[in-house]
């Protein structure tokens, strides 16, 4: 079963976005965005601390005043994973679970599910989680990024091609399910995440513009639990706006549900 470990969800939050300035600050549900993404993750059991990491003394108020827990990071920080580690850097905790800051219908399950997973896997560096495709379309997305796994679900490999690549069906995807798509959550040991931040992107990340493919030519392992189905992520407006539909209709009453949409990595 493993061991009950101290686990902190740092969420990386900026201002500037190209397809979406302001993105955390979005409030026509009401709510900032960050604050559902924040609502969101404290409501997983896993959890002892639930914290905003930005550059941004806007996000940093809006947190403030929903009651949330903020700090404040250095402005030129390549990557959320590199934000989220000087962030970490303080806290004394066994695991950082960094979600993504426009993650808002984030399932807190899952997260336990990747709590739980590293503390059954003590050695293991690093963890993810991935789910099943439930659509073609989707499958043959180069946004939406495969996996593959071993026999004891460490990732062997990351990417936005189609993997395994079908041969007998010339790269035709009959059943969807048979693949993975890997959902843009991680957890970290904290002196893992430091090192791999302290770490140069590898020539595989470059190319793939995957980050966790670093971690695999560092020859390190990722473990990965396969959940039930994916959150969906907001990189537009566009995406912003069926949000705030299925918020809306969740609100209206119990009659309304959503469907979860793979998330793109960006």
């Amino acid at each position: 079963m493993g061991y009950r470990l101290l686990a902190a969800a740092v969420i990386p939050a900026r201002y500037a976005s190209t397809r979406f300035p302001g993105k955390p600050l979005a409030s026509e549900t009401g709510k900032p965005l960050i604050q559902h993404v924040y609502e969101a993750v404290s409501r997983a059991r896993r959890l002892e601390r639930v914290l905003v990491a930005t550059d941004d003394n806007r996000i940093a108020e809006a947190v403030r005043a929903f009651g949330g827990e903020v700090v404040m990071t250095r402005a030129d920080h390549p990557s959320g994973t590199d934000r989220v580690a000087e962030a970490a850097a303080s806290l004394q905790v066994d695991l950082i679970v960094n979600v993504q800051g426009d993650e808002p219908e984030m399932e807190p399950e899952a997260i336990d599910t990747l709590v739980d997973l590293m503390a059954a896997r003590p050695d293991t560096p690093m963890g993810t989680l991935a789910c099943r495709f439930r659509q073609v379309s989707d499958v043959l997305n180069p946004a939406c990024v495969k996996v593959i796994l071993d026999s004891a679900s460490n990732a062997i490999y990351f990417s936005r091609s189609l993997i395994p690549y079908p041969r007998d069906t010339k790269g035709e995807v009959d059943h969807p399910g048979r693949w993975l798509l890997h959902l843009g959550i991680y957890a970290f040991r904290p002196a893992f995440l430091q090192e791999l931040t302290r770490t140069p992107p590898s020539e595989l990340e470059r190319i793939e513009q995957l980050e966790q493919l670093r971690v695999l030519q560092m020859g390190r392992k990722i473990v990965v639990a396969v959940v039930e189905r994916s959150s969906t992520g907001i990189d537009t407006p566009e995406q912003y706006a069926a949000f705030v539909g299925r918020y809306r209709s969740r609100a209206a009453g119990p009659r309304h549900t959503w469907h979860h949409q793979p998330t793109q990595q960006r």
